[in-house]
């Protein structure tokens, strides 16, 4: 409800009867915002996105939801996006710039789950749904959706020791974590300690700024050198980006042959090393389930209905219990596995992926 008119509501209520703000007390309640949207005009709804280093966000996440959104709301439904590209101060200005815009609900996938709490609160206290998108946002969040983050970690970790087997016993392994501002990261690295520990040593440990390639191939850098490149049997890396800041650290070492590196986000390039045999392997998280369930929350909320029937799960953040959730389950990708995802909705073509350069990797793999 837009500012002019809540005041309106509030006005009649007041000289009716006390019943009237009872009933539209229930309702705010019962969805998180306001039922004036319901049939009544098209919603406008916000969608503020991380950053722009990772592919999935450009090329997956922001056209998925828009066009879930557009499906359930109507063609006519207004999706004003933004991107933050890492800084947090940005996202906390765009969250303010929606709620000048009189957004009906408002997705967010934080920078900082954390810093991001005053601005969630500041749009709630304007009648405005927050939508957790991905990271779980600290404050007065009314849904979240994401993937099984632990599950990914576990994922990673499984991977990795399967193929090093009996290398395990023979060197360590650098551990690149996330961005320590990313509850994400934290959800990884738990996931791959509960897989890896007491399985093999864990010869240096990173948590990276910001999640930034180059971070991590600095950080690569310093393991090779406190460890020597001989000691290092494999590398956990908790997202693609990262691998590949990674494998050119360990490149210009002059590894005979590449040690196994994880990733996650199964990004085109990542998809690429995999066929090229450079990175081992990544996460493919199915993108169309979480953005879906991201638009049906967030129109949900925008027309004040209640989530009992979308959401099926809750989950609790530092600030906030059970926030209804819904948990997409992610999935390992190996070079193996990219045959069966080509094509899908959320993943990538052939003519994408077997660009002149790697064509014969991808007949050998048997991409069609």
């Amino acid at each position: 409800m837009n500012t002019h008119l809540r005041r309106a509501a509030v006005a009649v209520a007041a000289v009716s009867m006390a019943a009237g703000l009872g009933a539209c007390g229930k309702a705010k309640e019962a969805g998180g915002g306001d039922t004036k949207k319901e049939g009544k005009g098209s919603l406008t709804i916000g969608l503020l996105l991380p950053e722009n280093q990772t592919a999935r966000y450009e090329r997956f996440d922001k056209p998925l939801i828009e066009k879930k959104i557009k499906e359930l709301a109507g063609t006519d439904t207004v999706v004003l996006y933004e991107n933050a590209k890492q800084d947090a101060s940005v996202q906390q200005q765009q969250v303010d710039t929606m709620i000048t815009k009189k957004v009906d609900a408002l997705i967010v996938d934080s920078v900082d789950a954390k810093s991001i709490a005053s601005s969630v609160k500041k749009a709630t206290d304007k009648g405005i749904p927050v939508v957790a998108y991905d990271r779980l946002a600290e404050g007065p969040v009314k849904a979240y959706t994401s993937v099984d983050n632990e599950r990914v970690g576990k994922i990673q970790g499984e991977s990795l020791l399967k193929e090093l087997g009996d290398n395990a016993s023979k060197g360590q392994i650098v551990m690149m974590n996330g961005s320590v501002t990313d509850p994400n990261a934290k959800m990884y690295k738990d996931g791959a300690h509960s897989v890896l520990d007491g399985k093999v040593k864990i010869g240096k440990e990173y948590d990276t700024k910001e999640w930034k390639p180059e971070n991590a191939n600095e950080n690569m850098k310093g393991a090779i050198s406190s460890l020597g490149k001989d000691n290092i049997v494999g590398v956990y890396s908790a997202n693609d980006g990262m691998a590949g800041g990674i494998i050119t650290a360990l490149k210009s070492a002059g590894f005979d042959k590449l040690p196994p590196v994880t990733g996650q986000d199964a990004e085109l390039s990542a998809v690429q090393r995999i066929l090229s045999d450079e990175q081992f392997m990544s996460v493919y998280k199915p993108y169309k389930p979480e953005a879906d369930a991201a638009a049906e929350m967030a129109v949900a909320l925008a027309k004040g209905k209640a989530l009992d029937g979308i959401a099926k799960s809750a989950v609790d953040s530092g600030t906030q219990k059970k926030i209804p959730s819904i948990i997409v389950t992610p999935f390992a990708l190996t070079k193996g596995d990219i045959a069966k995802y080509v094509g899908q909705e959320g993943f990538f073509n052939r003519d994408e992926i077997c660009t002149e350069k790697y064509k014969a990797q991808c007949d050998s793999a048997g991409i069609k």
